[in-house]
């Protein structure tokens, strides 16, 4: 690769970046005040981009490493786990089985579940991963 432009990884750090900054605005709104049914579906779908966004980073940052047998968001996150680019593991396959949920039903009960589990456990799994990234992005001087 010739160019920090050249690593798909980076890019894809990048709009998972956005993203997150939509999601951090939707916390912070929920730390004010009650959300309406429609801003609470609305910080399930930000919670459902920013999972992918944040897997894919992975799994691209993990091919760029050199391990191209990656397949599925449940490999990424074993070898992610391993790499020490994400310390709780058990805690990401519980996000990968949240964001299935969402996908496949809605009920209003899980939803409000899921929402509980975005503003306890997830968004703060999100931002570490940004973090992790940006040291990552550093460390090779990108």
């Amino acid at each position: 690769m010739t160019s920090s432009e050249d690593i798909r990884w980076q890019q894809r750090l990048r709009n998972f970046q956005k993203a997150l900054a939509q999601l951090n605005e939707a916390m912070a709104l929920a730390d004010e005040r009650a959300l309406s049914r429609l801003e609470k579906q609305g910080v399930i779908q930000a919670f459902e981009y920013n999972y992918e966004l944040g897997w894919n980073l992975l799994r691209d940052y993990l091919k760029w490493q050199g391990l191209a047998h990656i397949t599925g968001s449940r490999d990424t996150i074993r070898e992610a786990f391993s790499a020490g680019l994400i310390e709780d593991g058990e805690a990401w396959m519980r996000m990968l089985v949240d964001r299935n949920r969402t996908s496949h039903t809605y009920n209003e009960d899980t939803a409000d579940a899921i929402l509980a589990q975005v503003r306890l456990e997830y968004h703060g799994l999100l931002r570490t991963l940004e973090m992790t990234m940006l040291s990552e992005e550093a460390r090779h001087g990108l």
